[in-house]
């Protein structure tokens, strides 16, 4: 199976934006939000970032009207809109094994990332949601059992970008003789479209290890990412297998610290407190569904849970230096990619490629020539 190459740490920190195509903003909260679920909200928007240093969108999924996200567009179709709206900013489209056929997938995926000359890729997500599953009528698997199923579905997506005749046998799915045309987009870089994958537990992190090329952790300080990514990169490691790590983060870059942190403030205070615990309660029940515990939210409070994939943890609120040292030392920490949430997209996007951006560079200037002339470990006095 293809593979991508070993991540270069001087690489710069990559970019990505959680994609408002559902209703409700990136906060469960009633402060208000100027941003819009629209495409023409969100074709500006994705015109806007990648002119402001974002590498990377991620369209969002809910299948049904849920927890403050009463309307939303689907994942895999809003996002070659905005591929077709854009020039360079690649799009990840979140999809549900179980709710998709990898290779009817395979083949929308193909398509448009031939139409993008290569930008599409997708976040499989191996769910957390019952009610969603059980609405449409499809099984609602065990924990572990969905993330067997999902490790599936990734080793056919990659068997049929790069196979001419496909062939895989396993418990979900079978796939005997078959090929698409057009292939994506591929060279020595990118031998197929990205696949990224998130989940806390011990088999979201074993499958990470495995076949993704991209782990997403929830927001995270930075001792819990650090435990994550070394525990990810030992299972990489016996699979003779590279993994990049993105993190999740939501952002109020202001003026002064105290600007910040009082949004943070209005924003907890006026969180939609039936719509947060309606997440609590099916999310929470997801995690703590592992045998382990450790499934994704199992300890997450409701002040975490009102930016609903754990961003105020990341501790990305402040000053846009402060911003900034705080991402350089997940980047110092093995973070390649930061994935983030912002009140007021449209603003919030531009302040941040205008202000936090730059000090970002400057600083990975610095961490690169600090780790050019760094002594070597054990060299002589």
């Amino acid at each position: 199976m293809p593979s991508f190459p070993a991540p270069d740490p001087r690489e710069p920190l990559k970019f990505a934006y959680w994609v408002p195509n559902v209703s409700g903003g990136l906060v469960t909260s009633r402060i208000e939000q100027r941003t819009d679920w629209g495409y023409d909200y969100n074709r500006e928007l994705a015109v806007l970032a990648e002119n402001n240093g974002f590498d990377y969108a991620l369209t969002q999924v809910r299948y049904t009207a849920s927890y403050g996200a009463a309307y939303q567009h689907e994942s895999t179709g809003f996002s070659l809109a905005l591929l077709l709206a854009t020039q360079r900013l690649k799009v990840i489209a979140a999809v549900h094994p179980g709710l998709w056929h990898p290779g009817v997938l395979a083949k929308f995926v193909a398509s448009a990332d031939v139409l993008s000359g290569g930008r599409a890729a997708v976040n499989v997500v191996s769910g957390w949601f019952k009610d969603e599953f059980t609405g449409l009528g499809e099984p609602w698997l065990e924990h572990d059992e969905r993330y067997r199923r999902s490790e599936e579905f990734i080793r056919v997506l990659k068997e049929l970008w790069t196979t001419d005749s496909a062939e895989f046998r396993g418990d979900f799915y079978r796939i005997h003789d078959f090929d698409i045309k057009p292939k994506p987009v591929a060279g020595a870089d990118r031998p197929h479209p990205e696949v990224f994958q998130g989940g806390n537990s011990t088999a979201a992190r074993k499958l990470a290890g495995r076949v993704s090329d991209w782990y997403f952790s929830n927001g995270k300080d930075f001792d819990g990412f650090s435990e994550q990514v070394a525990e990810v990169r030992g299972y990489a490691a016996e699979n003779d297998h590279h993994v990049r790590f993105g993190l999740n983060g939501f952002v109020i870059a202001r003026d002064t610290e105290a600007e910040a942190r009082e949004v943070l403030r209005e924003i907890v205070d006026k969180a939609d407190v039936a719509a947060v615990e309606g997440f609590s309660s099916a999310v929470q029940q997801a995690g703590k569904s592992t045998s382990d515990g450790k499934g994704m939210w199992s300890d997450s409070e409701f002040a975490d849970l009102v930016q609903y994939n754990d961003g105020f943890r990341t501790g990305l609120i402040g000053t846009p230096e402060q911003i900034a040292r705080r991402a350089i030392e997940y980047k110092r920490r093995g973070a390649n990619l930061l994935l983030l949430g912002f009140l007021h997209y449209h603003e919030d996007v531009e302040y941040f490629g205008r202000h936090v951006l730059p000090i970002v560079r400057e600083l990975e200037q610095e961490l690169d020539a600090s780790a050019a002339t760094a002594e070597p470990v054990g060299s002589p006095a």
